[in-house]
């Protein structure tokens, strides 16, 4: 089963040695990003940093003649303006294919800039890290991305990350929130959204939005008080409401951004990053495959106990012919068990992956990069 592995263009620009590196381990290419969230990252090979702190922005360089006039445009890294193509530029001299990775509804600085496009909760709060599908901008600005990152010269594929809801799910800021959001449930209330643009389609869905987010902090409270360990249920109608407003508008996006992609760059094959339960918000947001009409879908494997069942019920929902490539966690120093790969990833084909995604080259130790070669030359 062929593997990519992902890899941040910092782990290559700059390094002469990396591209080497990449090519010495066997994998059918890399999935570099071009447009992410803010990170920082350690770097362990690299002749220059260690530690590498990024803003929220794109890596490649933007048509200025595209987003003219747009409410949102993605934001140029400043240090590292470029450095996609460069390092791409790198790879594939070295026989490295590259897939164009791109981070959709992330963007803490876009948030930032442009709060009305982000999400609110049932309680008024705004989410800065995560724009709003149901805003007109975010739709607009997300089918430009998807387009031009599609686009980009050498790309051979385009993965889009976060092509969905994103929620109260975010691991920066020093997060405090603790366990607020523990359990499919308490995510689920609290990553619903009660902006203007989304208020409008509970109304348009026969619903009252002041009722329905009364409705979901009567539900949260007691959990967020420590009064019980799981919501209570919503009343019927309001779940109701809930799931089909939000599932209909994440399928309508999706499709959108995916056909954006695939019109800018036709043949470039599409995937998207997506969890089956129409309720999950964050990287990996709900999604019907049977309808979004991407060539493939990632799906984050992480954890290997749950990895198999997880890709069986994907798989089953995605139409013919639609590649399902499971995300293993390569890292030691992430969580992830490198010397227990080839098992992981004998367990995920056996129950429907076609391919694999190797999390993270770029964050790799020695050993977590022997584990990798190892699996993707089928031996030590």
């Amino acid at each position: 089963m062929r593997a990519w592995a992902n890899l941040y263009p910092w782990d290559v620009d700059g390094d002469p040695a990396a591209a080497d590196r990449m090519a010495g381990l066997g994998l059918a290419g890399v999935t570099l990003a071009a447009a992410y969230h803010a990170v920082r990252a350690v770097t362990p090979f690299h002749p220059r940093h260690r530690i590498v702190t990024r803003d929220a922005a794109a890596y490649y360089r933007p048509d200025p003649a595209r987003w003219h006039g747009a409410r949102l445009r993605p934001p140029l890294a400043r240090p590292g303006a470029g450095s996609f193509e460069r390092a791409a530029a790198r790879l594939r001299a070295r026989g490295v294919g590259v897939t164009a990775w791109a981070v959709v509804t992330h963007n803490g600085r876009l948030g930032a800039a442009a709060p009305s496009c982000t999400v609110r909760n049932a309680y008024g709060d705004r989410y800065p890290w995560a724009l709003c599908l149901a805003a007109p901008a975010v739709r607009d600005y997300a089918a430009g991305l998807a387009a031009e990152v599609a686009a980009l010269p050498g790309a051979g594929a385009v993965e889009l990350e976060a092509c969905g809801w994103y929620g109260a799910e975010h691991g920066g800021a020093h997060d405090k929130t603790g366990r607020a959001a523990a359990g499919t449930e308490a995510a689920w209330l609290l990553s619903a959204c009660f902006c203007p643009a989304c208020r409008r389609e509970y109304l348009a869905a026969g619903a009252d939005p002041a009722w329905l987010g009364a409705s979901a902090r009567a539900a949260l409270d007691p959990v967020l008080r420590g009064e019980a360990r799981a919501p209570a249920p919503l009343p019927a109608d309001a779940a109701r409401v809930l799931l089909t407003v939000r599932s209909g508008l994440a399928a309508r996006f999706q499709r959108a951004v995916v056909a954006a992609a695939r019109a800018a760059a036709p043949g470039v094959p599409v995937y998207l990053h997506m969890h089956p339960d129409p309720r999950a918000a964050g990287a990996n947001p709900g999604c019907d495959p049977a309808t979004a009409g991407a060539d493939g879908i990632v799906l984050s494997c992480w954890d290997p106990a749950t990895a198999p069942s997880l890709v069986t019920r994907a798989a089953s929902a995605a139409p013919p012919g639609t590649a399902v490539a499971a995300s293993l966690l390569a890292v030691a120093g992430l969580g992830g068990d490198p010397g227990t790969l080839a098992g992981q990833a004998a367990a995920v084909r056996a129950a429907g992956a076609t391919e694999l995604r190797l999390y993270h080259a770029g964050l790799a130790s020695a050993g977590d990069l022997a584990a990798i070669r190892s699996l993707c030359r089928g031996g030590p």
